[in-house]
């Protein structure tokens, strides 16, 4: 992958993984955002993957969509067990809340996390992970054909 996403975006896929959000179908998939006001549509052939979500169709690297379909499908690593933290997360607000600042958005979930006392550790472990496998996974991503959802 040439642009390689932020790190948050792989925590928001396993939001739409734990929330049954992403749809899967032959060649494409919907996926649901997580206060459930807009829905993506993401496509594949071969290694070339679309998205008309925002990261995806405007920053040029692959969004929350593309990659928890790249999970579902094996391509990349999924925790099963880290998967259930992160159902009910509201991304689309905390994203909000922090000014676009995805890390910050990220340290307020985890820290939640901590104080419930979950091992954060590992599941910060295991984000780095999938981020190894992102940087070597010999994938095009190239914007959807329709315009994000407004």
């Amino acid at each position: 992958m040439k642009k390689l996403p932020p790190l948050a975006k792989i925590y928001e896929a396993y939001s739409a993984i734990a929330d049954h959000r992403v749809h899967l179908d032959e060649g494409h998939a919907r996926v649901v955002s997580s206060n459930g006001s807009k829905e993506y549509r993401v496509t594949w052939k071969d290694d070339i993957y679309t998205s008309n979500d925002n990261a995806t169709y405007w920053q040029g690297y692959a969004g929350y969509p593309v990659l928890a379909v790249l999970m579902l499908q094996g391509r990349l690593a999924l925790d099963r067990e880290i998967v259930p933290y992160f159902g009910g997360i509201d991304w689309a607000r905390l994203n909000a809340a922090h000014k676009g600042d995805y890390g910050k958005a990220v340290a307020e979930v985890l820290g939640a996390l901590h104080d419930r006392g979950v091992d954060v550790g590992a599941i910060e472990e295991a984000i780095a992970a999938v981020a190894r496998q992102i940087e070597g996974l010999p994938i095009t991503i190239k914007r959807g054909g329709d315009r994000p959802p407004k």
